[in-house]
């Protein structure tokens, strides 16, 4: 099974513009992404995807594989079947790329075993604490009995009406997608329920489309804004000067 990793790494952030060239501890944002991303055992290739000249760049600078795609990709999602089009691959594994400290060993539970068809999955991890929950940058989700997702909100869910006794989760941005599943999101519209939450997954949910959730333990330290840089820098500082990345 060929499987792909693509790091969408989009310039023109809302919060955070050059966001993927920000510099951690001497290198660009980036180039930690990539580097964890490699690590990994269940993945053979590891692209970046691009939509800015720059980070093309930086990416020629650090020997990363990279490919332009085109500015007017609305989603992630969608820069990664762009690239899949030019990339031949059995499974495309998405890592956003403002996860610079996602651990190899939690990417690679995404992968499954086997394949069959239309799969999509995604990881999902315990929420900690009421400020992460609260938090609408942490995207939280509710899967049934049979692991697919139900839902996804920037809200809290459940609401916690009857009791407090339940394990809230939040998505990761690591995801993984067969072809057909990447064909069906480019050719589905977005619907009510993505544009309102501006979550790219209910697009599956909306149309009916299973999207398999994995539960890992992790440490999410995404960034969005300049004050989260500043919060991974410190935690990353301490992790080289204990050799754990």
């Amino acid at each position: 099974m060929r499987v792909v990793a693509i790091i969408p790494a989009r310039y023109d952030s809302s919060r955070f513009k050059g966001k993927p060239l920000a510099d951690l501890c001497g290198r660009p944002m980036l180039w930690w992404v990539y580097h964890q991303v490699r690590k990994c055992k269940k993945i053979g290739e590891v692209w970046v995807a691009t939509d800015h000249e720059a980070i093309r760049q930086v990416c020629g600078e650090y020997q990363i594989p990279c490919k332009l795609t085109s500015p007017q990709c609305p989603t992630s999602t969608q820069r990664v079947w762009e690239v899949a089009q030019s990339l031949p691959a059995d499974l495309y594994v998405c890592v956003n790329g403002d996860e610079p400290l996602i651990d190899p060993q939690v990417i690679d539970q995404v992968v499954p075993s086997s394949l069959e068809g239309f799969f999509a999955a995604n990881l999902m991890t315990p929420i900690h604490s009421p400020v992460e929950a609260v938090d609408e940058t942490n995207i939280k989700v509710v899967a049934g009995e049979d692991g697919n997702a139900l839902f996804f909100s920037r809200s809290p869910i459940p609401h916690p009406k009857a009791s407090v006794d339940y394990s809230f989760y939040k998505h990761l941005g690591v995801l993984c997608y067969t072809p057909a599943a990447l064909e069906f999101f480019s050719n589905t519209p977005r619907g009510p329920l993505e544009a309102v939450e501006d979550v790219n997954e209910l697009r599956f949910l909306e149309h009916g489309k299973p999207l398999r959730m994995v539960p890992v333990e992790a440490e999410s330290l995404s960034v969005d804004t300049p004050k989260d840089l500043e919060h991974v820098r410190g935690v990353l500082q301490k992790k080289l000067n204990r050799g754990e990345i």
